[in-house]
C-alpha cells in the first residue's frame, strides 16, 4: 500500500483531489432520501411503527439544529442509556452525522457502572429510556455531569415526547458537520472483559472506513432487507445492521431482542432478506426446532453467525434442519468488522476472507512474530499507518491501547484460500451466549467474603450458550463454605447472565509450578467429573 492509501482508503473512500470534502454520514443520509424518500429504513417489529428515508433525514436535520442550539460541538459527548429501537438508532446516527460524539451504553450489561460510566465520559446531555426500571433517572440527573433528559418517542404525525418533542419544534434546515475525520464518533462499553467495562473510543475515520467492506462482504443491495435484534449499543450491530444499511439505501428490520419462537415470523412478515443471529441463537433453533423451511420463505438469502465462533456440528445441523445458509462473520470491539461473508462467499469452518484493509496477520502470542503459513497464533490486526486503538478508563483519561496493530487476544489460522479460521482466545475470557465475562471480575467478588481464601472462575461447554460460568472456591481455615453463601453473596452483586450456575467447594485449589492458579486443571477436572451436565 501507498502512504496515500494507507491513510484514507480503504473501500472506496480515497479522496479524489486537493481540498474535497471527506465522506460523511450526512453525505449517507442525504443520499437515500434522494433516492427514494418513501422507502422505510427502519422497520420495528417492536413498536409497531417505521421511518422513511425522507423522515428520517428530516428528523436528522432538526436534530442537528437542536444539538447546535445546545452549544454540543465537535468531541462533545451525548450519552445513551437506552435499546433497540427507532428513537436509539436516530440519535446514533442523527448525532454522528452532525459532529457530536455519541456514547452508547447497553443499559442490562452496564447498569452496575451507570455512574462511574458517565463521571468518566462527562457528557453535555445524557439521553435514557424512561421506561426502564434500571436507570434511576433522579439519582444519576444529581450525580453525573451534563443534562440529563428522557429519550422519549418520535411521531411522524407530530405530538413527540421528550427529547424528541424538543428536536421537533426546530427547522429542518440542514447543517454542515461539524467534526473531521480524526475527531471521536463513538465511543461504546463493552460487556466487561475486564473487572469493569472500558469504552473503546472510534474515529470517524475508522467507522466509515468500516462500513462500505461490511455491506459488501454481505453482498448487501438497495432491495435487501436485513433482520437484526443484536444490541445497537455495540460496533457489531452499528455498523452490519445500522451503518452499512444506510450507506446502501437497505431497509434495517429491528427488533428488541431475540426471540426463539417469533424470529422467523419476523422473517416471514417482513421479507426479511438477510437474518442476523449468533451461535447461540442457531443453537436453541435446533434444540427447540420451529417447522420451518427455506423453501417456505425463499426471500431469506443466508443467516449471519457471529459474537463467538460456530461450532461445526451446529452450523451442520443447522442447514441440515431448516436449509438456510449460514455464513460466519468476525469481528472486535476495538476495531468493528474483520471478516464478513454471504451465501456465496463463505467457507464452511470459517469466517471467509478478511477485510483486505486490515491486514491481517497471525503471529506467535508470546514473541510477535509472524507464524509460518497453515500454523495457529494470535490474530494482528491494522489497515492505518499511525493508528491508535483507544479506550477511556474509570477516571476518565483515555489510554492508548495498540499502536498501528492490533493484538485481538483470538487464535486462528488462514488456509490455502486465504479464509480465517477462528479457535478460540488466547487468554482465559468466558464467551457466553456471545457476551464476553471476566473471570477475574467474578473472582475479586468471591474474594470479597470474609470465608473465601481462593476462588477461580471458569467457562465450561455448554450446549446452547457455547459456554456457562462456573466457580471453584477453597474456605479459609476454619472456616465453612456453601454453595449457596456464594450464589447468596453474588445474586447481589452480580448480573443473571454473569451469576456462576454451579459452585464446587475444594479445601484448597490448584497451583503451577510459578504459584499461578491452574485454571486448565481445573477444566480437566470438571470435565472429568461434571462433562454430563448442562
Amino acid at each position: 500500500m501507498t502512504a496515500q492509501s494507507d491513510q484514507f482508503v480503504l473501500a472506496g473512500l480515497l479522496k479524489k483531489g486537493p481540498g474535497e470534502a471527506e465522506t460523511n454520514l450526512r453525505d449517507w443520509i442525504a443520499a437515500a432520501a434522494e433516492a427514494d424518500p418513501d422507502k422505510n429504513f427502519i422497520e420495528s417489529v417492536d413498536q409497531d411503527k417505521s421511518i422513511t428515508y425522507g423522515e428520517f433525514k428530516t428528523l436528522c436535520d432538526r436534530m442537528a439544529q437542536y444539538l447546535k442550539s445546545q452549544g454540543i460541538g465537535a468531541g462533545d459527548r451525548v450519552a445513551m442509556l437506552s435499546n433497540n429501537q427507532i428513537e436509539h438508532l436516530a440519535v446514533y446516527i442523527g448525532g454522528m452525522a452532525y459532529g457530536a460524539t455519541v456514547c452508547t451504553i447497553h443499559v442490562e450489561m452496564n447498569a452496575v457502572y451507570f455512574e462511574q460510566i458517565l463521571n468518566a465520559l462527562h457528557p453535555k446531555l445524557t439521553l435514557y429510556e424512561e421506561t426502564d426500571e434500571r436507570i434511576e433517572a433522579e439519582h444519576l440527573a444529581s450525580h453525573t455531569p451534563g443534562e440529563f433528559h428522557a429519550l422519549g418517542q418520535w411521531d411522524p404525525n407530530g405530538g413527540s415526547t421528550g427529547f424528541y418533542a424538543e428536536v421537533e419544534k426546530m427547522p429542518a434546515d440542514p447543517v454542515e458537520p461539524v467534526s473531521k475525520w480524526e475527531d471521536d464518533a463513538s465511543i461504546y462499553y463493552t460487556s466487561g472483559t475486564a473487572s469493569a467495562p472500558k469504552g473503546v473510543v472510534v474515529t470517524f475515520r475508522e467507522l466509515i472506513a468500516n462500513t462500505p467492506p461490511t455491506a459488501e462482504g454481505l453482498g448487501m443491495t438497495s432491495d435487501d432487507k436485513i433482520l437484526e435484534f443484536r444490541a445497537f449499543n455495540w460496533i457489531s450491530a452499528q455498523v452490519l445492521s445500522g451503518l452499512s444499511t444506510l450507506y446502501k439505501g437497505a431497509t434495517l428490520i429491528l427488533a428488541r431482542r431475540f426471540s426463539q419462537s417469533r424470529y422467523f415470523d419476523w422473517v416471514r412478515d417482513h421479507k426479511a432478506t438477510i437474518g442476523v443471529c449468533n451461535p447461540t441463537g442457531l443453537a436453541m433453533f435446533l434444540s427447540r426446532p420451529i417447522d420451518i423451511h427455506h423453501k417456505d420463505i425463499p426471500h431469506l438469502r443466508f443467516m449471519t453467525s457471529s459474537s463467538a465462533p460456530l461450532l461445526r456440528e451446529t452450523w451442520k445441523q443447522f442447514e441440515d434442519k431448516y436449509g438456510v445458509p449460514v455464513a460466519q462473520g468476525y469481528g472486535c470491539s476495538e476495531i468493528g468488522w474483520i471478516a464478513v461473508s454471504n451465501e456465496y462467499t463463505r467457507k464452511f469452518g470459517t469466517v471467509g476472507q478478511p477485510l483486505a484493509y486490515h491486514r491481517i496477520s497471525i503471529v506467535d502470542p508470546e514473541t510477535g512474530l509472524d507464524m509460518p503459513p497453515g500454523e495457529m497464533g494470535e490474530i494482528e490486526i491494522g489497515g492505518f499507518r499511525n493508528n491508535l486503538y483507544r479506550y477511556i478508563d474509570e477516571t476518565g483519561e483515555i489510554v492508548v491501547q495498540f499502536r498501528n496493530r492490533l493484538r485481538s487476544g483470538d487464535l486462528g489460522v488462514t488456509d490455502e484460500e486465504g479464509c480465517l479460521h477462528v479457535l478460540g482466545r488466547v487468554k482465559e475470557l468466558i464467551i457466553r451466549g456471545g457476551v464476553n465475562i471476566s473471570p477475574a471480575e467474578i473472582d475479586n467478588i468471591l474474594l470479597q467474603m470474609p470465608t473465601v481464601a481462593e476462588a477461580a472462575t471458569l467457562g465450561v461447554p455448554h450446549s446452547i450458550y457455547g459456554e456457562e460460568v462456573i466457580c471453584y472456591v477453597a474456605p479459609k481455615p476454619g472456616e465453612h463454605l456453601e454453595a449457596e453463601d456464594i450464589f447468596n453473596h453474588c445474586s447481589d452483586r452480580l448480573p443473571e447472565f454473569r451469576m456462576p450456575k454451579q459452585v464446587i467447594v475444594r479445601d484448597a485449589l490448584p497451583k503451577t509450578e510459578r504459584g499461578k492458579m491452574n485454571r486448565l486443571r481445573l477444566l480437566d477436572e470438571w470435565k472429568e467429573e461434571f462433562s454430563t451436565a448442562g
